[in-house]
């Protein structure tokens, strides 16, 4: 999904496994931030662990970008975001 932080649009993308006990987490503060965002799972998408070198999850993309490969804070996630 895309989301403008009132500076740019960003294409925001949360990469995990489905039984990543992170990922509920990470999708509720980017929803509490009112970011819309993708979902895919590596199960689905087995090309992406090996081209974005995944190793754990949650993973956090920007603009395809891995800017995150764990469960930020809610400070860390302003700051990746840039919503500060």
């Amino acid at each position: 999904m895309t989301f403008d932080d009132g500076h740019n649009l960003m294409n925001v993308t949360i990469i995990a496994t489905r039984g990543c006990s992170h990922r509920a987490s990470l999708e509720r503060q980017l929803q509490n931030l009112g970011v819309d965002y993708d979902l895919l799972f590596v199960e689905e998408n087995p090309e992406l662990v090996e081209e974005l070198d995944i190793h754990h999850s949650p993973n956090l993309l920007v603009n395809g970008e891995v800017v995150c490969r764990n469960l930020p804070t809610a400070g860390e996630l302003i700051q990746l975001l840039t919503l500060d």
